[in-house]
């Protein structure tokens, strides 16, 4: 009996020892899904993280219990990205109550007391909780250097006590940046701002119960859309108190999310006064995990979609010099990179479902070459997100303009709706990510 019980005993033992080394390995494990930065790469689980990713920016709106929701919209849609090897999304994840002509409504932030939406919250939860389903990582950015989502000028009114500046209505678009970038200066603006953040950061997610914080759903916190130290014109003056305003942003969120990583949201040296040199100093930080960059070939007038066959070829000239400047930043710092926005509009410029997107294709596939044959050297450039999705989105309005209660599309409410959207039924388009992802899988 003696000898059975000590059997017992030992056979106890072995199965909590076996218990415990389980619930350990499997504590390990989970930490292992956050996406981690391994020298001038990422990693997941061990291995390299590559991706090809997409900006839809409407996903907390989607997926908001509220009138702006469509939960049933939003699952198809991440299904089918999913199916096409999409598992990366760029969300806007605050947005702030304005009276700018093409502000989204209805926002995040309420007031200049921080007053949040319930419902925009809880669709954000919801989106995260769908996406960690699919297996797919979400970069949340925290703010807008632009005014389709109310943003830094919005934040410059509140603590000035001024009109909101609007470059809808006054067309001036210099002196919007200047006024905008005047939001990285204003005390109180970056008091909120913080609040806001660290409401989020330490928030429990409704449906699934896991602190924001501790979610690996969630990749990168970034500071912005865009920011920009303030306008090419006049914004030089201020490039310090931008460079400080990343460093330290980043500092207070990564101290408060020290598992996820952090980036900014920076177009590269086109958002940074068109200054390579810059760009690279101001994200020279320790706090700024990894470079991000957005490239614009329409925008920038490179490309001009009105004369394609004349203007492309060179387009993709000045487009190859622009990724090649970055990537050698990224090596320099030896950080990883990700192009986090690029488009082309659809051919001659229209923007209705099942019309053409020859331009598109041929330049998301040259994009997605370079990343394919750079990440297989070892290289920094690891990661990219097209812009936009814009899913099964439709309008019937003549001008394509966004309105409350439309639809909502990869394109801002700002730009016509269509403009650089993928849509659901752009076959083409989602073929050639697919085949991207696959040989990415396949380095």
């Amino acid at each position: 009996m003696k000898n059975l019980l000590i059997r017992c005993v030992s056979l106890l033992a072995v199965i909590l020892l076996a218990a415990c080394t389980q619930q350990s390995t499997s504590g390990d494990r989970h930490g292992q899904e956050f996406v981690r930065i391994d020298g001038q790469q990422f990693s997941l689980a061990g291995k390299p993280y590559k991706f090809a990713g997409a900006n839809m920016w409407y996903g907390a709106y989607l997926g908001s219990p509220g009138e702006s929701g469509d939960r049933e919209r939003l699952i198809r849609e991440l299904d089918l990205l999913a199916e096409h090897g999409i598992t990366n999304l760029r969300i806007l994840a605050v947005s702030e109550s304005s009276d700018l002509m093409r502000g989204v409504a209805p926002a995040f932030i309420h007031n200049p007391e921080g007053d949040l939406d319930p419902d925009l919250l809880v669709g954000l939860d919801f989106v995260l909780a769908e996406m960690a389903k699919r297996d797919m990582k979400a970069v949340l950015y925290l703010n807008n250097f632009w005014q389709w989502s109310g943003g830094m000028s919005q934040y410059v009114a509140w603590f000035t006590d001024s009109e909101v500046f609007d470059p809808d209505v006054t067309g001036e678009w210099n002196q919007f940046m200047d006024n905008s970038a005047r939001f990285y200066r204003i005390a109180q603006a970056q008091a909120l701002y913080r609040n806001v953040i660290r409401e989020l950061v330490t928030r429990s997610n409704s449906i699934t119960g896991t602190l924001y914080s501790d979610d690996p759903t969630i990749m990168s916190w970034q500071l912005a859309n865009e920011p920009r130290p303030g306008s090419d014109a006049d914004g030089r003056v201020h490039f310090d108190d931008f460079s400080q305003w990343l460093d330290e942003t980043a500092g207070f969120i990564k101290a408060l999310a020290p598992k996820q990583l952090i980036s900014t949201g920076n177009e590269g040296a086109m958002g940074t006064l068109g200054d390579a040199d810059l760009f690279e100093r101001s994200h020279a930080s320790a706090n700024i995990d990894y470079l991000t960059f957005h490239m614009w070939i329409k925008n920038w007038s490179w490309f001009d979609v009105a004369k394609p066959e004349a203007t492309y070829d060179s387009a993709v000239t000045t487009a190859m010099r622009y990724l090649s400047q970055h990537i050698e930043i990224a090596e320099r710092l030896g950080k990883p990179i990700v192009l986090e926005e690029f488009g082309v509009e659809r051919d001659q410029g229209v923007f209705d479902h099942g019309t053409a997107v020859t331009y598109r294709d041929r330049f998301y596939a040259t994009v997605y070459d370079v990343i394919e044959k750079n990440s297989a050297a070892g290289g920094p450039f690891v990661g990219s997100n097209f812009w936009a999705w814009g899913g099964f989105g439709k309008t019937n309005r003549a001008d394509y303009m966004w309105q409350k209660g439309d639809d909502f599309f990869g394109d801002p409410p700002q730009e016509p709706q269509g403009l650089n959207s993928v849509f659901a039924d752009d076959t083409t388009t989602l073929n050639i990510i697919a085949d991207h992802v696959k040989r990415l899988n396949a380095q």
